[in-house]
């Protein structure tokens, strides 16, 4: 058992000047006792704790006894008091986090994530964007992967988010930071126990605000990335000639007209299968996309198409099974450092194969070098809403949600009922009036 402690007089600057030197302790809980430490350039702040028959001890800071206190590396007595608990919660939290075994940190978390996430991934065809960004932005960055849960605060995550590079764009940090916060949340509802039981029950509301949703592409880039129907055709013709020259066989064009077409997600366009073309009702069946959570209501949905798409398609059809992948690309073999050849066909994975020859296709369709592949969607549904066609329409044919599209495509939804409100203008006057009563003589 500790001894019987004297409390010393640290309260105030004019009691611990009369204190002689040495360490000199106050409980200000059970089994804790804040400690000034005289020294020639003003005191430090101790703190000691008793545990498993001894005590351990830490440094807190520097008494203010010369500076005024900040709160953070001067501190009063109050605020030595409060630094103290908080000191002692954590490394008993740490001591309790180790008794239980290994210790649940980010990277664990993330672990469990990716592994999950590319289970899931290999299932639907091979995409494995999801760990490769895990890993090059998270588990990158040991201050925070090496992190253990129950000490994670919300300024360790937003600390992390501004070590993020600039140059990368504002969709990739919103998709990183969102499977981020899912990792998480994942970990602590599967380990809540056990957080709980070091005190970190609070983890989520952590993890809430310290990932809280960064800004969405700002109006003007999207604005850059909305495309005039000529545009859309110079891009698909472009993507005809850059086919040919690259020898891709007619794969690339028609991956780029597909996506021209409907307005469809990569992710969507690279599963369809060959019995998703139905000429004869003049459409595809797209597959929904994976985004969002839960179970969706159908795994198809319908979008018209032009008889220029299934002329198209149809070599891509020929001959095949309803259930084989449609769209499919070449895959090379190099033979020498500057020789490759052709060895078979497979399906698209990632949108980063699409990244070479979308650059060429640009330039060829004379086009600005920052147009993505993504400026084909952001077309689509701004050309829906300028025909008429209602939000909720708009918003199903491109498999996404009428309130993201009033959040994100506002100004052509006001645009669009502004010329539907037009048509409905009626002259009030007829071109031929015919007085009713005669002008007067005279």
């Amino acid at each position: 058992m500790p001894r019987t402690l004297e409390e010393a007089q640290v309260t105030t600057k004019a009691a611990r000047l009369k204190l002689p030197k040495g360490t000199h302790w106050r409980a200000i809980d059970p089994d804790i006792h804040l400690g000034y430490r005289l020294a020639p350039r003003g005191g430090r702040w101790v703190v000691r704790w008793y545990v498993d028959g001894r005590y351990r001890q830490d440094t807190l800071g520097t008494a203010d006894d010369v500076m005024d206190a900040d709160g953070v590396e001067c501190l009063s007595f109050s605020q030595a008091t409060t630094a103290a608990r908080s000191l002692v919660e954590i490394r008993r939290r740490e001591s309790l986090a180790k008794a239980k075994g290994a210790p649940l940190t980010v990277r664990s978390a993330v672990d469990a994530y990716v592994e999950g996430r590319e289970k899931v991934e290999r299932a639907r065809g091979g995409r494995f964007d999801t760990g490769n960004r895990m890993r090059k932005h998270v588990l990158s960055d040991a201050a925070l992967a090496d992190k253990e849960m129950h000490a994670l605060t919300e300024a360790d995550l937003q600390d992390w988010r501004g070590r993020l590079p600039d140059a990368l764009a504002r969709a990739s940090v919103m998709r990183v930071n969102n499977d981020l916060k899912a990792a998480l949340n994942a970990a602590a509802s599967k380990h809540a126990r056990h957080l709980r039981d070091l005190n970190a029950s609070h983890i989520g509301v952590v993890i809430k605000n310290g990932l809280a949703a960064v800004d969405a592409v700002s109006p003007v880039a999207r604005d850059k990335a909305i495309l005039p129907d000529a545009d859309i055709r110079r891009i698909v013709e472009a993507s005809e000639a850059v086919d040919c020259e690259d020898e891709w066989g007619g794969d690339f064009a028609r991956l780029v007209l597909v996506l021209a077409a409907t307005g469809s997600r990569f992710s969507q366009v690279i599963r369809l299968t060959v019995a998703d073309v139905q000429t004869s009702q003049s459409r595809l069946m797209i597959p929904v996309s994976h985004k969002g959570r839960g179970e969706k209501h159908t795994t198809r949905t319908a979008v018209p198409v032009g008889e220029e798409v299934f002329s198209a398609l149809r070599p891509a059809v020929a001959g095949r099974r309803g259930g084989e992948i449609l769209l499919l690309r070449p895959r090379w073999k190099q033979l020498t450092p500057t020789k490759w050849t052709m060895v078979g066909r497979e399906p698209w994975k990632t949108p980063s194969e699409l990244a070479r020859p979308w650059k060429a296709v640009v330039a060829e369709a004379g086009l600005s070098a920052d147009v993505p592949p993504y400026a084909l969607r952001h077309s689509s549904i701004v050309r829906g809403l300028r025909s008429g066609l209602p939000v909720r329409l708009v918003a199903a044919l491109h498999d996404t949600s009428s309130a993201m599209i009033e959040k994100h495509y506002s100004a052509y939804i006001v645009s669009a009922l502004d010329e539907l409100a037009a048509r409905a203008v009626i002259s009030l006057k007829s071109a031929d009036v015919t007085p009713i009563r005669p002008a007067a003589a005279g």
